[in-house]
């Protein structure tokens, strides 16, 4: 029987998760007899005891030479994104691409694939709360911030934490079928395919506003009545200014338009209450200040690449799989 050669770089201080998700992933993998299966090994640049993210002390006998017998390498999150991987690391990552090997960042492991030059040209992501650092550091990179992972030729990289079992699924679709991804999944206890990006999980950052200007009362307000009417006119009305200099007020303390700034807000208003109450997607849209679940769909894919009913299954506390919801 064939078997899928697969190496997981170890290194000091490496997350025992991400050491294990590839294992746990690929090695439940069960294809028809007869049919390739994945063999997981792990690598270190220094043969010999490597001590893990949670103090657990790991034996690894493979140096960078099992990159050069693996079919696939796996490079974890990497544990300082600041530090850059080692010139050793750098050339047996280039030589495995130069011979067409497929090569998985994890998190931020993407990192390390970029300091080798290999996201260059390429469709790229990792973990939100690095993206600012990942777009400056490789600008030749196409960064795409929102999606849980991504495949640009023998390049795949993958978002936050969790993200490295839906990557990890995707190389079982890629090499052994949907079938076998499916039946993996099932056996996971997971989605075999979770719908939206991470743009569900990043943090909404709530600005600080001088009160001088009044922004931060009217902002209070706006946030405590995104069922009403929340129009320039109104909001500006409210903060004692013409159209003209609330606009650009607002646009210098959020660096957002009113429009846009209210809508993002509603949308988080029914994140909330998707995630903790049981309420209706009808009633939800209202009380969020969108009218209509249509409209509601349609801002939560623009900005969540998700639906709300999508959304409820994956966060909410007390989700009932049997409650039917609209959305």
């Amino acid at each position: 029987m064939q078997s899928i050669r697969v190496a997981v770089l170890a290194f000091e201080g490496v997350s025992l998760f991400h050491l294990s998700v590839p294992g746990v992933v690929l090695g439940t993998a069960q294809s028809a007899p007869g049919e390739p299966h994945y063999e997981v090994s792990c690598f270190a640049e220094t043969p010999g005891t490597v001590r893990s993210d949670q103090g657990v002390g790991l034996a690894i006998t493979h140096g960078l030479e099992l990159m050069e017998a693996s079919d696939i390498i796996i490079i974890p999150a990497w544990g300082d994104h600041s530090v850059m991987a080692s010139a050793q690391l750098v050339s047996a990552l280039q030589c495995a691409n130069a011979q067409g090997k497929l090569i998985v960042g994890l998190c931020l492991g993407a990192f390390v694939l970029g300091d080798a030059g290999l996201l260059d040209e390429k469709e790229a992501t990792t973990h939100w709360a690095a993206r600012d650092e990942f777009a400056r550091r490789f600008p030749q990179a196409r960064f795409n911030p929102e999606v849980l992972y991504v495949s640009d030729g023998n390049i795949v990289t993958s978002a936050g934490t969790v993200a490295a079992i839906d990557c990890c699924l995707h190389l079982v679709r890629q090499r052994l079928g949907a079938d076998v991804a499916n039946r993996t999944a099932k056996m996971l206890v997971t989605p075999p395919h979770r719908h939206g990006g991470q743009a569900q999980y990043v943090e909404h950052a709530v600005p600080q506003l001088s009160s001088e200007t009044h922004l931060a009362e009217v902002l209070a307000w706006a946030r405590m009545n995104l069922s009403s009417d929340l129009s320039l006119d109104v909001l500006a009305n409210k903060a004692k200014m013409s159209r003209r200099t609330f606009t650009r007020r607002f646009k210098e303390a959020t660096g957002s338009t009113v429009s846009k700034w209210v809508t993002a807000e509603r949308v988080v208003r029914a994140q909330a209450l998707l995630e903790t109450t049981d309420l209706p997607i009808e009633c939800i849209a209202g009380e969020a200040g969108f009218g209509t679940p249509l409209s509601m769909r349609q801002q939560f894919g623009l900005h969540l690449g998700t639906s709300p009913s999508e959304y409820r299954r994956t966060f909410s506390r007390d989700w009932n799989p049997n409650r039917k919801a609209k959305g």
